[in-house]
């Protein structure tokens, strides 16, 4: 728990928590931008095999969570270190459901070998699709509002709140560990056959879930765009840099930051039910805090404040573990938390930043250019 405080001051800290977002971005160069990427993504099957196709799909979902995350965080001020929970529970909807049609009106096998006798009853909500997807979006949005009424009511933010979001995620993943016969405990629930009709194993399953993902991924950016540009987003802004003064004007900041924060847990329990067809598996680590950690890490790799920023940096985190830990299995871990030290001390607005820079200096300077070869030609003229 002191390791898990440290990190969260480190995220807070003035050095990076309270670091500048990009305004170098304009709405245009974003939006082409992650146009860009989604072509790019879209055309990725054309290339890869299946089992990479499945991987891309979970960097995927991942880029959802990531941009839900910039959302509260690099829009409104709230680092949230605990999503990895709105996550899971998503995830454990979907795969509740999906066990229920591999069981075929079946008691699932882990609670048989449990010794239950009969399904539970928060089991029933999920037989269906239409019910399963109803709770896939009602769990994480209704935890999530008593949740921030609670703490933001009481103006409980920064760090504190960082702390008390890291607390939600370790007490679940304890919940969902022990209840062995309702949740499938350590290992999770697995072994799922079909995805509405189709092998879940399956090519054709795959791809389609794949674009099914790609395309929530583009409903997500363009709702959080289109909030952005409206009074509630400019509040936000405010409430991110000033939440007294926003308080002061006449603004009721806790509602708006538990709408907001709300709206990010119902996207990101919306990635976690996308992202079990893909893995096969969802299980208690995906709640667990250094998950929760990494959607942070990818956000702030990629800069935030921006939205394509989140996106870059979930698949270029995700990109390279992937690589990294396929050829240096053992010490894996250690270029990632020297990606991330590096990012802290030396690129507090991420990736985005260090282009959106560059940009600039390389315009500055053919400015500069043709202003001097301006001068210069009159002169020559006289001559």
């Amino acid at each position: 728990m002191r390791i898990n405080t440290k990190i969260s001051q480190l995220f807070t800290s003035a050095s990076f928590g309270n670091a500048p977002t990009i305004d170098g971005l304009n709405a245009k160069k974003k939006n082409l931008a992650f146009a860009i990427v989604v072509l790019i993504i879209a055309l990725l099957p054309l290339f890869l095999s299946p089992f990479r196709v499945s991987l891309v799909g979970k960097f995927i979902t991942y880029a959802i969570v990531a941009l839900s995350i910039d959302l509260i965080w690099g829009y409104t001020g709230i680092l949230s270190l605990g999503h990895g929970v709105f996550f899971g529970l998503g995830g454990y909807g979907m795969g509740m459901y999906l066990k229920l049609v591999a069981s075929h009106g079946k008691l699932p096998d882990f609670m048989s070998w449990s010794g239950r006798t009969t399904l539970p009853w928060f089991w029933e909500f999920y037989k269906t699709a239409p019910e399963a997807v109803l709770m896939i979006i009602l769990v994480p949005s209704v935890l999530a509002f008593v949740l921030g009424l609670l703490t933001f009511m009481n103006r409980i933010k920064g760090v504190y709140f960082s702390i008390l979001s890291q607390a939600l995620a370790l007490v679940f993943v304890t919940l969902f560990i022990g209840l062995q016969p309702y949740t499938g405990g350590t290992n999770g629930i697995t072994e799922f056959s079909t995805l509405f009709g189709l092998p879940i194993a399956g090519k054709s399953a795959k791809y389609m879930w794949y674009y099914v993902a790609l395309a929530f991924l583009v409903l997500t950016y363009f709702v959080f765009t289109k909030i952005m540009k409206t009074k509630c987003g400019r509040v936000l802004v405010a409430i991110r840099d000033g939440e007294n003064r926003a308080r002061f004007s006449g603004y009721q900041t806790a509602t708006y930051k538990t709408f907001v924060y709300v709206l990010s847990a119902l996207f990101t329990g919306i990635a976690g039910a996308l992202f079990v067809p893909f893995s096969g598996i969802i299980s208690p680590s995906e709640m667990s805090i250094s998950n929760s950690i990494d959607m942070a890490i990818w956000v702030a790799v990629g800069g935030r404040g921006t939205l394509i920023g989140a996106v870059v940096g979930a698949f270029i985190v995700n990109t390279t573990k992937t690589l990294i830990s396929e050829n240096f299995p053992e010490i894996w871990s250690y270029f990632i938390g020297a990606i991330f030290v590096l990012v802290v001390l030396f690129l507090p607005r991420g990736l985005t930043g260090v282009f959106t820079d560059a940009v600039s200096k390389i315009t500055l300077l053919i400015k500069k250019a043709k202003a001097a070869k301006t001068e210069a030609t009159p002169k020559e003229a006289q001559v």
